[in-house]
């Protein structure tokens, strides 16, 4: 069993946000934090260590981690330089966080249907009352 996280912070304007991606036994998650304001590097290990338990990841998606192998340094610190200049996300959390939002779109709506409903059927007992008052002479 191997897993494998890694934090990315970027900015996507206006505010800063944080990707934090996960391989756990061939699933990929990934969840998006924002920031605000430019955050230090404490306060981002600060925030981990706070609001672990908050963190909303995406549904998991299938996926296939690659093997670790040695590398040579100077190639380590290249490819660290490169990821560094990267600008965005990756067509897997992409996909991932566009998942999430469709989830949370689909509660959502489950949610203010049954307010509606709720609301509908208090109305409806309102002007019931009303009619029961007005026929009894009040």
């Amino acid at each position: 069993m191997s897993v494998k996280c890694s934090l990315t912070v970027m900015f996507e304007a206006p505010f800063w946000i944080g990707l934090y991606e996960r391989f756990d036994e061939g699933h990929y998650e990934v969840c998006k934090i924002t920031f605000g304001s430019e955050p230090k590097d404490y306060e981002v290990y600060e925030f981990l260590l706070c609001n672990w338990k908050n963190l909303k990841f995406s549904p998991p998606i299938k996926s296939q981690m690659a093997e670790e192998r040695k590398i040579n340094p100077k190639r380590m610190q290249r490819e660290i330089n490169n990821q560094l200049k990267d600008k965005g996300m990756g067509t897997k959390a992409q996909q991932a966080l566009k998942l999430q939002h469709e989830q949370n779109k689909l509660e959502r709506k489950t949610k203010s249907k049954e307010q509606k409903e709720a609301e509908k059927e208090r109305q409806y007992a309102i002007r019931q009352e009303k009619r029961k008052a007005k026929h009894r002479g009040k």
